[in-house]
């Protein structure tokens, strides 16, 4: 029997689950709130990140985070990406986030495909994890996020 992969010819490109979904918020711990009482969902990671211009928290999906995360992002600034994403569209999905196992390899084969990626070299998400996006006109309107959790290793070495 002949597989969608095989008939298509398809390689993968190490993706190994949905990580997250990243929904754009004005008022972060408001948003935390109603998350808590509306869906039971809990805040398991909270950070600034000032690279990305965002306050953010991630919710668990469910008992563990082996369901996924919600991932609400707060603008530090008016100039930050997500403040003008907010302006734009209003609060609401910003991204929608894979695990790879290998970020750089990810981006390479997906540029072997044509794909555009926002930036040169993977950039640092959240809990040091490495970070790239695929540009959304190369899929289909959804700003598509790449992640490859930090190594419990690599901390150590820093």
């Amino acid at each position: 029997m002949e597989t969608s992969d095989q008939k298509l010819d398809i390689s993968p490109i190490g993706i190994l689950r949905i990580d997250h979904v990243g929904i754009a918020v004005a008022d972060l711990d408001a948003a935390i709130e109603f998350y808590a009482r509306v869906f039971g969902m809990r805040c398991v990671h909270e950070e600034v990140n000032e690279e990305q211009g965002v306050r953010e928290a991630m919710l668990s999906v469910g008992p563990s985070t082996e369901g996924g995360c919600l991932q609400l992002l707060a603008p530090l600034s008016p100039s930050s990406t997500i403040a003008k994403f907010l302006d734009r569209n209003g609060p609401g999905v910003q991204q929608l986030a894979y695990t790879v196992e290998d970020v750089d390899a990810a981006c390479a084969s997906l540029r072997e495909r044509g794909v555009r990626l926002l930036y040169d070299t993977p950039r640092r998400g959240t809990s040091d994890s490495r970070i790239n996006f695929v540009h959304p006109r190369d899929a289909g309107g959804v700003l598509v996020e790449l992640v490859e959790p930090c190594r419990a290793d690599s901390r150590e070495d820093g």
